[in-house]
């Protein structure tokens, strides 16, 4: 008969599950959290489905956004599945799709040439600012920009088990090889340390985080995953062509991609006024 009861090692065995999947790093840590937080919550207690059902309304009472607890429940479920207690799953919130989002959460192009003015002095951040904008890539993928790729004109990057092309702009090519040369870089990955290792996600957030003041931009507003939500809006205004963004940007669903070029209330409410309904 089949325990209810987690045993201790069954976190363990999931991550190696996940490792033999091919998750990321990143995707693993996020699924091993959440699983961890669950376990934490279950303490002792048998597994059965109504206790999921309390886990589920306990994050909905701490006040987690939808899609977090959405987030959440996906990587609880995966794991319920894996040591085989699929009657335990529980289902997602329903969410209704937004029409537009809040203009204080999203950097606008005026805002992001602010701060590409701010970062003048500091070349590397100047042009990394401009790499992640200019082509949608995620700050994760800064490392593939090497010299070797740059060179070539096109970065080849291996995310989330897909290998995508990434076709530079001349102009960004030109500007990433002059920087490479300045700073002695010949072979390897182009925005480093002083150690010569990559930069990682908390250096350039606290780098960009250090441009707000001077840039009168808004702290929150002001990190890497918006200049790719800022690329993917430009694109899209001028191609309308969101199946090819999808692409672009590395989603395997358009529907993910429908999050990044939604409209701000501003914009919106502009769009509703043109219609004349109300005289």
């Amino acid at each position: 008969m089949k325990s209810n009861i987690i045993d201790g090692n069954a976190v363990i065995r999931f991550e190696k599950w996940l490792i033999e999947d091919e998750k990321s790093e990143k995707t693993r840590e996020k699924y091993l959290r959440d699983v961890r937080a669950f376990l934490v919550f279950l303490s002792d207690q048998p597994l059965c489905k109504e206790l999921v059902i309390l886990y589920k309304q306990q994050l909905i009472d701490k006040g987690y956004a939808v899609r977090s607890i959405n987030s959440m429940l996906a990587s609880v479920n995966r794991f319920l599945c894996f040591v085989g207690h699929v009657e335990c799953k529980v289902k997602n919130l329903k969410v209704q799709r937004e029409v537009y989002c809040s203009e204080k959460r999203e950097l606008t192009k005026k805002e992001y040439m602010r701060l590409l003015n701010a970062a003048k002095s500091r070349p590397r951040l100047y042009l990394l600012l401009q790499t992640i904008a200019g082509t949608g890539i995620r700050v994760s993928e800064l490392k593939y920009f090497t010299v070797e790729a740059v060179s070539r004109g096109e970065v080849r990057v291996s995310a989330k088990g897909k290998i995508r092309r990434i076709l530079l702009p001349s102009k960004l090519k030109a500007l990433l090889l002059n920087y490479a040369k300045r700073n002695g870089i010949s072979t390897g990955v182009i925005f480093r340390t002083k150690n010569g290792n990559p930069l990682d996600r908390s250096n350039i957030w606290s780098e960009m985080k250090s441009l707000c003041k001077e840039a009168a931009v808004e702290e929150g507003k002001v990190f890497p995953h918006n200049l790719r939500k800022l690329f993917a809006r430009t694109f899209y205004a001028l191609e309308k062509d969101i199946a090819k963004l999808a692409d672009i940007l590395g989603h395997s669903r358009i529907d993910t991609t429908r999050i990044y070029i939604i409209s701000t209330g501003i914009e919106h409410r502009k769009k509703i006024e043109k219609l004349g309904l109300v005289v």
